[in-house]
C-alpha cells in the first residue's frame, strides 16, 4: 500500500502523467491507490480491459497482479494502457467529471 499511495500521489500531483502499480493480485494496491483523490486506478488482467479503462474511464493508474498475469501478457497490457487515449466522448467525460467531484 505504501508504494501504491506513492505512485498515486505522484500522478495526482502532476509529477507523473500515469502510473503502474503491481502486487500479488493487484487488488490491495489498487484499493490503496484509489483512496487518493483524483486517482482512477484500474486493475486489468486482460488487454480489452486495459483499453476500455483508458477509453471510457480515463484511468490514470494501472494495477497488475504479478501472481495472476504472466510477464508477456503484463507487458502487452502496459503497452495498451499507455498507448490508448481517453475517448473524450461526452458520456464518458461526464462520468469522469462526476467521479472527480465526489
Amino acid at each position: 500500500p505504501v508504494y501504491g499511495k506513492a505512485v498515486a500521489h505522484a500522478v495526482a500531483s502532476g509529477e507523473c502523467e500515469k502510473g503502474i502499480v503491481i502486487c500479488s493480485t493487484g487488488i490491495g494496491i489498487s484499493i490503496a491507490a484509489n483512496k487518493v483523490p483524483g486517482i482512477r486506478c484500474a486493475l486489468c488482467g486482460d488487454c480489452f480491459s486495459a483499453k476500455a479503462t483508458r477509453l471510457h474511464n480515463n484511468a490514470n493508474v494501472l494495477a497488475l497482479g504479478a501472481l495472476v498475469t504472466g510477464p508477456g501478457l503484463a507487458l502487452e497490457i502496459v503497452d495498451i494502457f499507455l498507448d490508448t487515449p481517453f475517448s473524450e466522448e461526452e458520456r464518458h467525460s461526464r462520468r469522469v467529471s462526476q467521479l472527480e467531484e465526489e
